[in-house]
């Protein structure tokens, strides 16, 4: 039974779990979108969640406690400007878990985990492939 149990351990040390929880949710605000595993991402998704609801109020209080947390003085930088002023009207459930299926050596399931207003960058791929598409047909028609 999973009565009491607080967290999810991760099968790790305390030391290496916080700096596993670190390096994710730093990596989250950094990319706003990280491929991990389910177990992971369900314990990332707290820290995650609770830095970017103490980034809505900007106080030298919040930023000093985000930095502890945080990597990069760039990222915390990031949350308090641009991230938490993007989840400013929500009142909670800032990131998203969309499962991909197993992994193929172990069967552990893999998922991504996002913040929820992450747009994709379709929109530029597909304008460079039609750029590029257009290039080739001028070469061909200066031939």
């Amino acid at each position: 039974m999973k009565h009491r149990r607080g967290f999810n351990p991760l099968d790790r040390t305390a030391a290496h779990r916080k700096a596993l929880h670190r390096n994710m949710v730093t990596s989250l605000f950094r990319y706003e979108r990280i491929k991990t595993t389910k177990a992971k991402a369900l314990a990332v998704r707290r820290s995650a969640e609770k830095l970017i609801t103490r980034a809505k109020v900007d106080t030298v209080h919040n930023r000093r406690i985000a930095s502890a947390r945080l990597f990069d003085e760039g990222v915390v930088a990031k949350l308090f400007t641009n991230i938490a002023e993007r989840m400013k009207e929500r009142p909670g459930g800032y990131t998203r878990i969309l499962k991909l299926g197993e992994r193929p050596g172990d069967a552990t399931e893999i998922v991504i985990l996002e913040l929820v207003d992450y747009h994709l960058p379709t929109d530029e791929a597909a304008d460079k492939k039609a750029r590029k598409e257009a290039r080739k047909k001028a070469k061909e028609e200066n031939k």
